[in-house]
């Protein structure tokens, strides 16, 4: 009786076991499935009617709710895409803008480094440069007109000079012959007169 009972369990559990099987794998095919595999198992498990194909409506159903649930998926998915890529566009936007910060601040810093603060007024260095340059020209402009007047002024003091001790000396020998003269004079005068007396 026993070999009777293990081999009537056996007959019942082994077909229980290939039926399992085979229903596990058609769920799996059938609601784990993509899209297409469903649509596959779909026409294997519908029956023949003439030429049209006859679908359980709980399998129609099923399989309108796994597109259903797709879809959803889908456009959750789009949605969350979507808003990752606003965030993107979003943080793009604020880079490009520290970005454009940056770049000025790195103008302005080029700005202050090649530039300094005179009275106030922020000039380039190379402005600075061009007028420290000018003054120094215009320094050494004067520099050269001055001397040249100096020189010309010298020139003529020297030659005023020469005049004059020319002068001196065409004065003291005019003097001299005058002195001379009023001497000659004297003489002459106090002869005539002593000759008079006489």
């Amino acid at each position: 009786m026993k070999i009777t009972y293990f081999l009537f369990m056996l007959f019942l559990a082994f077909p229980a076991g290939v039926f399992a099987q085979n229903e596990s794998q058609v769920t799996e095919t059938g609601e784990n499935g993509t899209i297409q595999e469903q649509f596959e198992y779909l026409k294997e498990i519908s029956s023949n009617y003439q030429e049209y194909k006859v679908i359980k409506r709980a399998e129609l159903d099923r399989l309108q709710a796994t597109i259903l649930d797709s879809t959803q998926r889908y456009q959750n998915e789009i949605q969350e895409l979507n808003s990752a890529l606003t965030e993107t566009k979003n943080q793009i936007t604020q880079l490009n803008g520290e970005l454009s910060e940056t770049k000025e601040e790195l103008a302005r810093a080029i700005e202050e480094r090649d530039s300094f603060s005179i009275f106030g007024l922020l000039l380039h260095k190379q402005i600075y440069n061009n007028l420290v340059w000018g003054v120094i020209l215009f320094l050494l402009l004067v520099l050269i007109v001055s001397f040249i007047q100096f020189k010309r002024g010298h020139k003529i003091t020297a030659e005023t000079q020469r005049t004059l001790e020319d002068l001196r000396e065409e004065f003291e020998q005019h003097r001299r012959n005058t002195l001379e003269r009023e001497r000659k004079l004297n003489r002459q005068l106090v002869d005539a007169l002593n000759n008079k007396d006489s």
